[in-house]
């Protein structure tokens, strides 16, 4: 239980300084400085910043992002409503974050591109989980009728990820509120034309 608080506190605190100060600029002394902790310490729980890091993404982006993004849509009714909601409910908690640097993981997934293989890896595949639950969803919105049938699923979940990710970083550039009111407005416009015209 203890070994299991100890890399707890290690992998919440690591989370932090690499996304404050990115992954690459972060040092495992950086890491011990923060949690006052011996090299010795820290390297018996993992081999190196590579692994601790992969530790972090397993056990905390992943579940940060399937709890905000992944889970509220699952199995629900009206997908568009609920996809709105799920976004419009983690940038309002992105906008009251006063240390906020963006959309932590496609911040790590940009720095690590070609640099890291492995650690991008593991970053891709949660971006998959929440497109995959994107297009099941609009997919499942067709067959209970509030999705037009002509709608590309594939490219509005395409779509939504990446103005997600883009409002992210700009809500991180300062005037936040505006920012995610603007967006959630547009948002909701493209939906309306997502549906079939019997519901307009």
């Amino acid at each position: 239980m203890k070994r299991l608080a100890t890399m707890q506190r290690l992998q919440v605190a690591g989370l932090e300084l690499f996304y404050q100060n990115g992954y690459h600029n972060t040092s495992v002394d950086d890491i011990l400085k923060k949690l006052d902790l011996s090299k010795g310490a820290f390297y018996y729980h993992f081999k190196s910043k590579e692994e601790f890091f992969i530790s972090i993404i397993q056990n905390l982006i992943v579940q940060k992002v399937y709890s905000a993004l992944v889970q509220p849509i699952e199995g629900k009714e009206d997908p568009f409503s609920i996809i709105e909601r799920s976004l419009d409910a983690s940038l309002e908690t992105a906008e009251h974050n006063f240390f906020d640097n963006g959309f932590a993981l496609s911040n790590f997934i940009a720095e690590t591109q070609g640099k890291d293989p492995e650690v991008n890896t593991y970053l891709n595949d949660i971006l998959k989980i929440w497109e995959v639950a994107l297009i099941t969803s609009l997919q499942k919105g067709k067959s209970d009728g509030y999705v037009a049938r002509h709608v590309d699923s594939d490219g509005v979940a395409a779509y939504v990820i990446s103005a997600y990710i883009g409002i992210r970083l700009q809500m991180a550039s300062g005037n936040a509120k505006n920012l995610r009111y603007k967006f959630i407005q547009q948002l909701r416009a493209y939906f309306r034309s997502l549906v079939p015209q019997a519901i307009h």
